[in-house]
């Protein structure tokens, strides 16, 4: 005998339960809040995702390839780390202000997700490296420190698209960051 066939669209649901947990985090998004935003009894939601941890990690690596991806993009793909750290912060102050999803980011806002969070901080770190290596960068650069201090920003950015700042003003915010950024090796 055959399962049955679900009743609803695996993806449509999770876009929404990405959304709750982005807008609420984990902690405050009972199981009992997402049957009632999804319309999915529990033992479907259990039977289709496992239980809320489960369904969170999913949630998380999803909003990863999806709604966080310019993160990842913007260091893998621009040749310095100057110009990855000023795409990752113009697409931030977009990405954190879009009107068809919550504001911020979720992976900067979930307290369980530091170690997220510590990768892409050492994601920027080896940019800056390699860039005081290859002589981008000057010799007196500390990688560690710089790379903590963009994801202060960014992290700053997020909590303030999530307090309502405009799309203009986080560009304000990177214009301003980009400035203490230090100065090519001539």
């Amino acid at each position: 005998m055959a399962g049955r066939k679900r009743a609803f669209d695996r993806e449509e649901v999770l876009d929404q339960v990405t959304r709750a947990f982005w807008r609420a985090g984990y902690d405050a998004t009972s199981v009992a809040d997402l049957t009632k935003l999804t319309g999915v009894n529990p033992p479907s939601l259990y039977a289709a995702f496992g239980d809320k941890k489960a369904l969170f990690t999913e949630v998380v690596e999803r909003y990863a390839r999806t709604y966080g991806a310019f993160t990842a993009r913007a260091v893998a793909e621009e040749p310095t780390a100057r110009r990855a750290v000023e795409r990752l912060l113009r697409e931030a102050a977009v990405e954190y202000t879009a009107a068809d999803r919550p504001r911020g980011c979720l992976i900067l806002s979930a307290p369980e997700l530091g170690h997220l969070r510590a990768v892409a901080v050492a994601a920027v770190e080896d940019k800056i490296r390699h860039d005081v290596t290859t002589g981008e960068l000057p010799a007196r650069t500390d990688p560690h420190a710089l790379a903590v201090y963009v994801a202060a920003v960014v992290r700053g950015m997020s909590d303030l698209a999530r307090d309502g700042a405009t799309r203009e003003e986080l560009g304000h915010v990177a214009e301003a960051a980009m400035s203490a950024w230090p100065s090519p090796v001539p």
